[in-house]
């Protein structure tokens, strides 16, 4: 039997991606291109700069993920994400299906964060335990999912204003930090006292939705009334914040489903206090917890072909898709 190629496309953000899967378990290449320097000097993605760069980039990027392999399909993410970018994938995607006679698949860049949490370092690949619940923090969102399969999702509660990271890299603008905020941010908390400073935890109690507003303005109302200011004793409080509430809505939502395993996906994922304090807390309520790895948990193109790969084993009918819906909330397929 010979080997099944699916080349995967991600444009969504300020990433240009493109990556080939082989037999829906090992990543035959992953090639980034990241737009970091364009937009650092304005802390923050400049939609049409970001376009602009996956116009530029986006074709020798995928000649180099592709090498000389001719892919069976082709999958791009669709959304959610900015439109200009989604665009230039769909458009990549379009014409790469034509070119080779392939089956062009779209599909969610969120459920890409998810399945990333399947690859594993040195080549391994673990598949995900069902039923689970996911959490997908990143720069632009902050979801929570009861997942009972793959494609067989009940969103459980998403952020009203800033997601997480979107508040890590405000935070890290106030403060003078640079972009990506992130990073940034947390370099300064592991030199910092988490208990220096208590910022409010946006628990909302009797849902699953998330708000993170009210942390950000909260450590900018702490900078413009303080005038002797540790730096990392805010990233360290602030971060506390942050990490306390998804923690506590990821594990209240495991008890309440009467779940045992949690999935951790998206750039924030990365963060190392997210993961200890995820990783004991699950501990504690004898939950398994399953986070991507650090490599793949920012925009990838490899997360892209993967979800299109369970598409293809588990969706009943999977036809060529080109559309693409910057807002695209999540919905179940299988």
């Amino acid at each position: 039997m010979s080997d099944c190629y699916i080349l995967g496309i991600e444009t969504t953000c300020d990433e240009t991606s493109a990556s080939l899967l082989k037999n829906a378990t090992q990543i035959a290449s992953n090639t980034v291109y990241s737009q970091i320097d364009i937009h650092k000097k304005y802390c923050g993605v400049v939609p049409e700069l970001a376009s602009r760069a996956h116009c530029s980039k986006i074709a020798g990027v995928i000649k180099s993920a592709l090498g000389n392999i001719k892919p069976d399909y082709i999958a791009f993410a669709n959304g959610p994400g900015l439109p200009g970018g989604l665009l230039v994938g769909r458009i990549a995607a379009q014409t790469l299906g034509m070119l080779f006679n392939a089956p062009v698949i779209g599909v969610n860049h969120l459920e890409g964060h998810l399945y990333a949490c399947e690859f594993g370092e040195n080549a391994e690949f673990k598949p995900l335990e069902f039923p689970l619940i996911s959490l997908i923090v990143s720069g632009g969102h902050t979801e929570l999912w009861l997942v009972k399969g793959y494609g067989r999702y009940k969103l459980l509660g998403r952020t009203r204003d800033d997601a997480a990271g979107e508040a890590f890299d405000k935070v890290a603008k106030l403060l003078g930090l640079g972009y990506p905020g992130g990073p940034q941010v947390s370099a300064q908390a592991r030199k910092g006292n988490a208990e220096a400073i208590k910022f409010p935890r946006p628990y909302m109690r009797g849902n699953f939705e998330f708000s993170f507003s009210g942390i950000k303005t909260a450590v900018s109302y702490y900078l413009r009334d303080n005038k002797n200011i540790s730096a990392p004793d805010v990233c360290a409080g602030f971060q506390k914040a942050v990490v306390d509430t998804l923690v506590k809505k990821t594990i209240d939502a495991a008890k309440k489903y009467k779940i045992k395993n949690i999935a951790v996906g998206g750039g924030v994922a990365a963060n190392c206090a997210l993961r200890a304090d995820m990783a004991a807390a699950c501990g504690a309520a004898g939950v398994k917890a399953r986070f991507v790895m650090p490599s793949l948990s920012s925009d990838n193109a490899a997360m892209i072909a993967l979800c299109a790969a369970k598409k293809i084993q588990y969706c009943k009918a999977v036809k060529n898709n080109i559309s693409i819906k910057p807002n695209m909330v999540l919905k179940s397929w299988a």
